[in-house]
């Protein structure tokens, strides 16, 4: 019960990783704020999973990368001290640089990176007045590593770093801490779909020679964003199997 009567906010939180993280939080004994662009059955799923634990959740429909429906969030959170965000919604469009549509390298910045900045800036303002939160961007060795087919995606997670390092140091001195965890490949959805010869070849590349679990992510922003990892800061944290 690490977070019993905190309140913890997720973004793209329904589904894959952010479905684990809110669930964690609940067993936790938090009061969870989960956010999710528009699928209805992934969020009626969650509600179920969640249990017992389903009156501390709370699940609001918008997209991150609309300023104003941020602020609007934010609002009806004034009077509530926010102990933590994770900024998990996150959106893939691969193509090759060559042949993508321009459409398709804004969608992702827009959602990845501008909605990251978005909840962050209202978040900000909110930690401030109990001078204690935590920030946390789901970010991706893609950042660093760069994947064919996926500029706009790496762009925008290499643009998280930076935008939490910069934040980290903006907001130390209100206790509030600013990090990444990257998660490498997980046993999710998006590796559901892959053809069996590729995933054999993506785990070929794993030190560890296996895919992660959406749980052991979980635990990893569990602690980032628990009272004791009160000290770490502007740090990228990487749960990948050594990838």
């Amino acid at each position: 019960m690490r977070f019993e009567d905190q309140h913890v906010v997720i973004t793209g939180g329904t589904r894959g990783l952010g479905r684990a993280m809110v669930l964690a939080y609940l067993k936790e004994g938090a009061r969870v704020h989960c956010t999710y662009a528009g699928n209805e059955t992934a969020a009626a799923e969650l509600r179920e999973m969640a249990g017992d634990a389903r009156e501390r959740l709370l699940l609001s429909k918008f997209d991150v990368s609309d300023h104003d429906a941020c602020q609007a969030f934010w609002h009806d959170l004034e009077d509530v001290p926010v102990a933590a965000l994770v900024n998990n919604a996150g959106l893939r469009l691969d193509n090759l640089l060559a042949t993508m549509d321009p459409a398709a390298w804004q969608k992702v910045l827009d959602t990845n990176l501008s909605g990251g900045f978005f909840m962050s800036k209202f978040a900000v303002l909110n930690m401030m007045r109990a001078r204690y939160g935590r920030i946390l961007f789901v970010t991706s060795p893609s950042g660093r590593m760069g994947f064919s087919g996926q500029a706009n995606y790496a762009a925008s997670k290499a643009g998280q770093v930076g935008l939490m390092r910069s934040l980290a140091k903006e907001v130390a001195r209100k206790s509030i801490t600013v990090n990444c965890v990257s998660p490498g490949f997980i046993e999710t959805d998006l590796l559901a779909d892959l053809e069996p010869d590729l995933k054999k070849q993506y785990k070929g590349t794993v030190p560890m020679r296996r895919f992660g679990k959406p749980e052991e992510v979980a635990n990893a922003v569990l602690f980032l964003t628990s009272k004791e990892a009160s000290y770490i800061t502007g740090s990228v944290l990487e749960v990948t199997g050594g990838l």
